[in-house]
């Protein structure tokens, strides 16, 4: 809440919606006066007019990294190879949004405590998309089970 209301003062006082970095920055903030307290790393991404879109990795600790794509979570560590290998830049929204459920699927194979279902989010200058994909509409990786009985999805 603490961003959001600094971000919105921020827009009344200068008439515009505040920067991605702003944002980022308020979290690196938050993250480094709880350092010994907070255990998440977090993820910061939206979209300006001065820089289009970006995303900022504010680990444990409260440092702040613009990069050009971001992971986090327990399942991360089992991606970064596979995104160093096949993430591109300037990859349309359809290849962006396919190649990040393929690849959060491969980790939830991996990881147990990766959850059962994939949240997306694209933002770009016109809007902000979100899209959900249910664990029976997630291609499997290493011969798990097929997903069946669950409050997710209907069998």
């Amino acid at each position: 809440m603490y961003v959001v209301s600094s971000t919105n003062t921020r827009k009344i006082q200068l008439g515009q919606p505040a920067i991605v970095k702003v944002a980022a920055n308020l979290i690196r903030l938050l993250a480094y006066q709880n350092k010994n307290i907070l255990q998440a790393g977090m993820i910061v991404g939206g979209w300006d007019k001065y820089k289009g879109g970006q995303i900022f990795s504010v680990p444990l600790g409260g440092m702040i990294l613009k990069q050009p794509f971001a992971v986090g979570g327990s399942g991360s560590s089992y991606l970064y190879a596979l995104l160093d290998h096949e993430w591109k830049e300037g990859m349309s929204q359809e290849e962006a949004e396919k190649f990040v459920v393929k690849v959060v699927s491969l980790a939830m194979a991996r990881d147990g405590a990766s959850g059962g279902v994939i949240h997306t989010v694209t933002i770009n200058a016109d809007c902000v998309k979100r899209n959900f994909y249910p664990g029976d509409k997630l291609p499997l990786w290493h011969d798990e089970l097929e997903p069946h009985n669950s409050c997710c999805w209907e069998s």
